[in-house]
């Protein structure tokens, strides 16, 4: 059973951080990402503000694990630009599922006007909460609500709805670096409790990996083998070309697949940024019919 606070979500929280000090070329703005950050990664985090420095560190990074930390950066933009058009069309809750280091309940512009619902395994939730309570006033968290819960023992729907989620309500889930470390019947059930929680046109947004890659079929370079060395190996991942049909007989409709490599050709191309993100790595958007 996990007892800390997840490492990937540290380390997605330093690539946010990084990202976030580089500055005029930056593609999102998270300042409480430094907050997430502990020992070295926070002394790596606050020396990037000179942007040398942080150039340099982002380089390196890159060198030594080739993917991680572009794949992070282009899938937080192109999520957060989905979630932005999914509260423009009348979201009225979002779902942060798995959420992790994420702070768009408080960065996000409009994101307050909805009602937002944090659910996470209770070990990195606790780390999170007291770290956010030392950084955001409590004005500026009154519309987040959080749910500790284990998608691998806990049911989701009786978790949200005890937590006050309104069932059938238009709503946005972000489900984000979460599937890849799940089982499939995990997956499979919680696709179908949000299908049946949410209302027809609500959109779920969720990450994942390529399944060639966990037979070794695709290659990944070094990064299966980096999250397994920090307890967190991929256990899940879909067939791009059957995703379609897979979502369909669980109540949703495909309407976005991409991978984080064409996410960063959007973003981080036209700023003059040639980064290497992952073609297995990817994100869809899903709605519930």
């Amino acid at each position: 059973m996990q007892n800390r606070a997840s490492r990937t979500a540290e380390q997605v929280a330093l690539f946010r951080a990084l990202e976030t000090a580089r500055g005029h070329d930056r593609v999102f703005d998270d300042p409480l990402a430094v907050r997430f950050l502990h020992g070295g990664y926070r002394v790596l985090a606050r020396a990037a503000r000179v942007r040398p420095v942080g150039l340099r560190l982002s380089r390196f990074i890159d060198r030594r694990w080739p993917g991680p930390r572009p794949s992070a950066v282009a899938r937080t933009r192109l999520i957060d630009d989905l979630v932005g058009e999914a509260l423009a069309h009348g979201a009225r809750q979002v779902l942060l599922l798995g959420a992790g280091y994420d702070s768009r309940a408080y960065r996000l512009p409009g994101i307050d006007r909805a009602a937002v619902f944090e659910a996470d395994h209770p070990a990195t939730q606790a780390v999170k909460r007291r770290l956010v309570r030392g950084a955001v006033r409590p004005e500026r968290r009154r519309h987040v609500h959080y749910v500790p819960v284990d998608l691998l023992r806990e049911d989701l729907g009786d978790a949200l709805l005890a937590a006050g989620f309104a069932a059938l309500e238009p709503t946005v889930v972000v489900w984000e670096g979460v599937t890849n470390y799940l089982s499939e019947p995990a997956v499979d059930a919680t696709l179908r409790r949000l299908a049946s929680l949410t209302a027809t046109g609500s959109s779920l947004i969720f990450t994942y990996v390529d399944r060639r890659v966990l037979d070794g079929s695709l290659d990944a370079g070094n990064w299966p083998a980096a999250v397994r060395r920090a307890g967190e190996p991929w256990t899940f991942g879909f067939d791009p070309a059957t995703l379609p049909a897979y979502v369909a007989a669980r109540g949703l409709r495909l309407a976005l697949d991409m991978s984080t490599r064409d996410a960063a050709v959007r973003y981080l191309e036209p700023l003059g940024r040639d980064e290497n993100a992952a073609t297995f790595y990817r994100v869809a958007r899903a709605e519930i019919q």
